[in-house]
């Protein structure tokens, strides 16, 4: 255990670091990503963490979507940069872009700041969000908002999906499975296991308005939590 938590903070700092550099160096925001990925597909190898994925016939690599993922565990984060096979950024909430160097380097790298705090700070935030999803930018949500206390889903909040019908482009809903046990959001230490992620079919957006996403929201929802409480039924890893 304790191999894996060294090998992890290793590997983290040195992949930040490379990944600060080429964010100043490269014009191009996708280099930061795919260095990220490479750090993620580390990770779960030195923490002996299978990922198997179902879906990956459902999107389309090179069109934008609005992925929208449950929210169990840290450990989500590098199981999608591994294995989502696209190009996204990260709706990231403002706090972590004012810390020196590495704030910056997350705004060359494209991701967008939120700032939940002021509503009409997210509000402008969501709209440039939705000039980058339709310019052909991929965005990644967890519309919880935060991990899970619980091995369950949590409700919704509205901020994703007035993005998404305002730029009009698939939500594509994730269903991760697995993180809980690997690393809970009361726990630093991680434990080896496996995890599953499904991609689920686009769903579009184009047919909802700012006045019906609730109804969007609910069908996401629905998509997500019967997903997982079908693999919670066949696979408890509770």
């Amino acid at each position: 255990m304790l191999f894996i938590i060294l090998w992890t903070l290793l590997l983290t700092g040195f992949f930040a670091i490379v990944a600060i550099f080429a964010s100043f160096i490269s014009n191009n925001s996708n280099t930061p990503h795919r260095i990220a990925r490479i750090w993620a597909k580390c990770l779960l190898i030195v923490s002996g963490t299978n990922v198997s994925v179902k879906g990956y016939a459902n999107i389309d690599p090179k069109r934008s979507y609005i992925y929208m993922s449950n929210h169990l565990s840290n450990f989500d984060i590098p199981v999608l940069l591994a294995c989502l096979p696209a190009q996204f950024r990260w709706l990231a909430k403002a706090e972590l872009f004012k810390i020196p160097i590495f704030g910056y380097a997350m705004q060359r790298a494209g991701y967008i700041s939120v700032n939940r705090s002021d509503r009409k700070s997210a509000i402008k935030s969501l709209h440039q969000a939705a000039i980058n999803v339709r310019n052909g930018t991929s965005i990644l949500i967890f519309p919880e908002g935060t991990r899970s206390l619980e091995h369950s889903i949590q409700p919704f909040k509205k901020g994703g999906f007035v993005l998404a019908v305002d730029s009009g482009v698939p939500i594509v809903p994730i269903i991760i499975y697995g993180t809980w046990k690997t690393m809970s959001k009361d726990r630093i230490l991680i434990q080896s296991g496996d995890v599953v992620l499904n991609i689920a079919e686009p769903i579009e957006t184009s047919d909802y308005s700012r006045e019906t996403k609730g109804d969007l929201m609910k069908k996401v929802r629905h998509v997500i939590t019967k997903a997982f409480e079908e693999a919670e039924k066949d696979n408890p890893l509770c």
